[in-house]
């Protein structure tokens, strides 16, 4: 197994579709969630004003090589509702993160996360990854509840790791689920 990221691939279930991001899928993602502050709040970005500015962030996530992004598309609507990633690790071996996912309020308290950690990390495991990092921030109380339902165990947090859009400090927990860990966790998910 190389430490290379994942190659981008369409990640289909019954409840999702994680499509690789392309610039075509930024009308329907700042209808989904541009400029709502509440979903970009603990983004590493402010939330874009502009269909222009949420394209500029995409084109970053696109052109990162540290980065794998995914539309999430509800095979219900077929429209794209928010985007997650793989990420590079750097320091840790054969591991990937899951990260930079936000999605649009519409899909919130729905099977739309759990689908698409589903799809992500048994492809992370299938591929080969011991581990799956997931991290947030601190604050993100909502995030960490999630990251803890679908598995991940609190591995620690980082003081003053980056700083926020804002400009003050964020510390981040780290979560992470490892290779042997998974399948208990998928089993309960499934039920």
């Amino acid at each position: 197994m190389t430490a290379k990221l994942p190659a981008p691939v369409v990640l289909e279930n019954d409840v999702v579709r994680l499509e690789p991001l392309t610039l075509d899928h930024v009308p329907d993602l700042f209808t989904a969630g541009g400029c709502d502050e509440e979903i970009w709040r603990w983004m590493p970005v402010s939330a874009p004003r502009s269909e222009e500015e949420l394209g500029k962030v995409a084109r970053g996530l696109m052109d990162d090589d540290a980065h794998v992004p995914f539309a999430v598309v509800p095979v219900e609507s077929g429209r794209a509702v928010g985007w997650t990633t793989y990420g590079d690790v750097p320091g840790f071996a054969e591991s990937v993160e899951i990260g930079w996912t936000w999605y649009g309020r519409s899909v919130w308290r729905t099977a739309v996360n759990t689908a698409c950690k589903l799809l992500l990390l048994d492809h992370a495991f299938e591929l080969g990854y011991n581990r799956v990092l997931l991290k947030t921030d601190i604050r993100n109380l909502r995030s960490q509840n999630a990251i803890r339902r679908i598995g991940g165990v609190h591995e620690g947090t980082l003081r003053r790791h980056r700083k926020r859009p804002d400009g003050t400090w964020r510390d981040t927990a780290y979560f992470g689920i490892l290779e042997e860990e998974w399948p208990q966790h998928r089993a309960r998910l499934q039920r």
